[in-house]
């Protein structure tokens, strides 16, 4: 299975002198770091930050889309395989 399509740009010794939890060291933390200052130094005012915050916001998203996709691909491939065997149980009609 392949990685993903995103690059990873920050570097770990990026991510532990910016001290990013582990559960965030991802292909999005190059602009999460960024989002961290900004909300460090806005006193974590909500609407201070909304530029960073979205651009973060969408990569986490179009990654999550693209790890659904690779398992939705999965599961089609995984379908077509067993597809040709004769299954253990029959479908009745209608159930």
């Amino acid at each position: 299975m392949e990685g993903s399509s995103k690059p990873m740009i920050a570097t770990r010794e990026e991510m532990v002198t910016a001290k990013v939890p582990l559960a965030y060291r991802d292909q999005c933390a190059h602009l999460l770091i960024p989002l961290n200052k900004c909300r460090q130094s806005e006193f974590y005012l909500p609407w201070k930050c909304e530029d960073e915050r979205h651009t973060y916001e969408k990569c986490e998203y179009e990654l999550v889309m693209e790890r659904m996709l690779q398992m939705q691909k999965l599961k089609q491939s995984k379908d077509q395989s067993q597809g040709s065997s004769i299954p253990l149980i029959p479908k009745t009609a209608n159930a």
